[in-house]
């Protein structure tokens, strides 16, 4: 079984809570292992919240298009929705990512 790094950006289908999926890239924050991945979306949008995340190197990740993650839209999905591997942060966006994750679940 495959396991991914935290710091990778994936393409998966990212199911929708009613019917559909959407492929979407997302960030790997944890695999233990098991079948599953806990990852975070990556949207082109602009950042929304203080819980997004701008990448500054979104084309050493693989990514199309200047990119956010949103680390307050989490997931665990199956590995077997994983198309590919896009990429992977470079050290200074997985530092910031980090961070907020930090502030995030330091604020509950």
């Amino acid at each position: 079984m495959t396991i991914y790094q935290s710091g990778e950006i994936l393409l998966l289908n990212f199911p929708f809570t009613n019917e559909g999926s959407k492929r979407r890239p997302a960030l790997v924050l944890l695999d233990t292992g098991d079948a599953d991945v806990i990852v975070a979306r990556v949207t082109s949008q602009a950042p929304q919240v203080e819980y997004d995340a701008e990448l500054e190197a979104w084309q050493n990740a693989g990514l199309a298009l200047p990119s956010v993650v949103r680390l307050h839209k989490l997931a665990t999905l199956e590995k077997r929705l994983v198309e590919r591997q896009l990429g992977r942060l470079t050290d200074s966006d997985w530092q910031r990512v980090r961070a907020i994750v930090q502030q995030l679940w330091t604020s509950l």
